[in-house]
């Protein structure tokens, strides 16, 4: 049997923080597929798109939250065997560029069709909740951004933002 021919796929997506009201950071997390899988963020880059377009838009459809960029977080990479439109099956060299974001305005219930449950969830819950050990490392990555971000006497929306 030939092997499959390979293709690049890139994807963006994040981690959007709010701070609570009562103290403590909250993050935004989607629940996909048929065994209810708990994840980021993430979609495919368009062509011609910038991953930081990418992420800001997929956050918006999938988790229906508007947000503003903070900064760079991990580019996970991994292998799948998949369909291409057409039919055709081809292994995929994935790498999905992650970014912190700072929640800016919507409602969670806002997803789109292809999501089965958007919700803000505890910081502190969230990493126990993701299907994916790099989601988790990127969710680690992200808690140590805003655990310095507290220190330096930043809240919530004073997220220092991307230029």
């Amino acid at each position: 049997m030939a092997p499959f021919p390979v293709r690049d796929q890139r994807s963006a997506g994040g981690v959007v923080a709010r701070e609570r009201a009562g103290g403590g950071w909250e993050v935004a997390l989607i629940c996909v597929g048929a065994k209810r899988r708990w994840q980021l963020p993430k979609g495919i880059v368009d062509e011609g798109e910038e991953p930081e377009v990418t992420a800001l838009r997929e956050t918006r459809e999938e988790a229906g939250v508007e947000a503003d960029l903070v900064a760079p977080l991990d580019t996970v990479e991994y292998w799948y065997v998949g369909t291409e439109r057409g039919g055709e099956r081809v292994r995929f060299h994935k790498r999905v560029h992650f970014y912190l974001m700072a929640y800016r305005a919507g409602d969670v219930a806002d997803h789109d069709h292809e999501v089965l449950e958007a919700r803000w969830v505890e910081l502190q819950d969230a990493a126990a909740m993701l299907a994916f050990p790099s989601e988790r490392k990127v969710l680690v990555q992200a808690v140590e951004l805003l655990e310095g971000t507290r220190e330096r006497g930043n809240e919530g929306s004073q997220l220092p933002l991307l230029p």
